[in-house]
């Protein structure tokens, strides 16, 4: 006997399953049926929801972005984040723990060829929504004088970006020297690009 449920609470329930999923399984394996069968819904219902397999995955990836953004708004409401000077707060941020870190095997899945479209744009979603938290960071460290820059937001989606583009070996198939070379290249790249003395940002390196 299948439970009626409500119609958010369904596709709450759909997105958990596919979450399961494609973190335990590569994404070529995973199958809607499977899905049906787990939480006893007809092909009707999942179909309803999501029209296919890769409108499941980008549900996926858009919970996993909602996820990181509440977890680094409550990381900034904090007072042991809001005592801190701009640079411990930089560093707070950006050594929280990641989504690619938490949920590889589902990112992975944007890799392939098929997702690429989408990949691109989960990439824009990810650093359009998350940038305004760096933002805010940037324009407390010009008011202390540590940056100089006229745009704190455009910086943050700049270093957001190439952060995430440049250590994505999705898009550059970079060898683990070559990683590590491009991780030791980012405090001085941040404080080119934040008007910040130089050697302020290298404990980045760390994080």
């Amino acid at each position: 006997m299948r439970v009626v449920k409500q119609a958010e609470e369904r596709r709450d329930d759909i997105l958990t399953a596919a979450m399961r999923l494609f973190s335990s399984q590569e994404y070529e394996s995973v199958t809607m049926k499977q899905i049906m069968d787990e939480l006893d819904i007809a092909k009707g219902t999942i179909y309803h929801y999501f029209p296919s397999k890769q409108a499941l995955l980008e549900g996926v990836v858009d919970r996993i972005i909602d996820e990181e953004l509440s977890k680094r708004q409550l990381l900034i409401s904090q007072d042991s984040f809001r005592d801190r000077p701009a640079l411990g707060q930089l560093s707070m941020l950006l050594s929280a723990s990641s989504i690619a870190a938490e949920h590889e095997q589902v990112l992975h899945s944007l890799h392939e060829k098929s997702n690429e479209k989408f990949h691109t744009r989960a990439l824009g979603v990810y650093i359009t929504r998350i940038a305004p938290l760096f933002a805010q960071v940037i324009e407390r460290g010009c008011s202390e004088g540590v940056f100089h820059t006229a745009y704190p937001l455009e910086s943050a989606e700049l270093l957001l970006t190439g952060i995430q583009t440049l250590s994505d070996t999705g898009i550059f198939p970079w060898e683990e020297d070559q990683l590590r070379r491009r991780a030791a290249a980012i405090p001085s790249l941040i404080e080119q690009q934040l008007g910040a003395p130089a050697g302020s940002c290298a404990f980045l390196a760390d994080t």
